[in-house]
């Protein structure tokens, strides 16, 4: 197998709102709040109007469409055997993406994302995170990961604990480790524990401006790239509508973001420029053609709604 993600496996439920609602609710623009009380997250939804409903969750979103792109892929993630559980399962058998996880009644139910879009396109995320956050070592398929090129994996799913085994038995027997950061709260939540793995457990990290600026206390970008020539192994950013780099030693490459975008949401952006540069990295491809295929994922997907194209 090409790739193998290990992520949280969470259900999108996207509507549409105002900024008022956002300002109402004491949420931060463009961010990812976790949300811990299935009640306040239920009254939070029960005042919306859905616009879709769709399996989600970041790393699995970039196995998604690595699938598309024709590589072999597949995911483990966390769901209760309910019935956005089995949805869960449906959408990423659909896309020919192995599901290495067998789904058993469980005391949370599946984890669901609530994808707030305002007018702006921005997205504002709200998670409760339910059996998803739960994953623990024994969720972990070994052979699955040493069958596997690459293990790809979220910021969003390390946490102390049981999660925390779960990562680390996926990188202790991995061939290669790719992860995103994620999210600037969840860098700065982490950020003693992250920078020791982008130090010296990943191969590539996928990060966007202010999540690797957070996580090394950067006070401007060329910090960034001193520190990446340094660590010696492949990081690469994102930088909005400066494009995006690849940095790896001393070897820097760039990319342009594509002009002209009809952007509808941009849900979903980064995972989807993770599956596209982690195609070409599998196969082979130069550093430039990864950045412009990870470039050209992104563009497709903040054209639509939802994060899977």
């Amino acid at each position: 197998m090409k790739i193998l993600g290990i992520g949280n496996a969470i259900v999108d439920v996207i509507c549409k709102v105002d900024d008022e609602f956002i300002k109402k609710n004491n949420l931060t623009k463009s961010t990812m709040k976790l949300i811990f009380d299935e009640k306040e997250f239920k009254q939070l939804l029960s005042n919306l109007k859905i616009e879709k409903t769709v399996s989600g969750g970041s790393v699995a979103n970039s196995i998604v469409g690595l699938s598309q792109l024709g590589n072999d892929v597949g995911f483990i993630g966390k769901v209760n055997d309910d019935d956005l559980g089995g949805k869960y399962e449906e959408g990423l058998k659909t896309e020919n993406v192995k599901y290495f996880y067998s789904k058993k009644k469980e005391e949370l139910p599946t984890g669901t994302c609530l994808i707030l879009v305002t007018p702006d396109s921005e997205r504002t995320m709200c998670t409760f995170l339910g059996t998803a956050g739960k994953i623990n070592e024994n969720d972990v398929d070994v052979n699955a990961i040493k069958k596997s090129e690459i293990i790809f994996l979220e910021g969003y799913l390390w946490d102390e604990g049981d999660p925390r085994k779960a990562f680390d038995k996926a990188i202790n027997n991995s061939n290669k480790v790719a992860m995103s950061l994620s999210d600037q709260f969840c860098v700065d939540r982490h950020k003693a524990h992250f920078l020791e793995l982008v130090k010296n457990k990943l191969d590539i990290t996928f990060a966007n401006e202010q999540e690797i600026m957070s996580l090394i206390n950067a006070k401007n970008f060329d910090e960034v790239i001193n520190f990446a020539k340094e660590l010696k192994k492949l990081l690469v950013v994102t930088r909005g509508e400066k494009g995006a780099l690849s940095i790896n030693g001393n070897e820097i490459t760039e990319c342009g973001i594509k002009e002209n975008l009809k952007i509808v949401d941009l849900t979903g952006a980064g995972d989807l420029f993770a599956a596209g540069f982690l195609h070409g990295h599998v196969n082979n491809m130069s550093q430039k053609e990864c950045l412009e295929k990870g470039t050209e994922m992104s563009s497709k997907v903040i054209q639509q709604i939802g994060a899977r194209i």
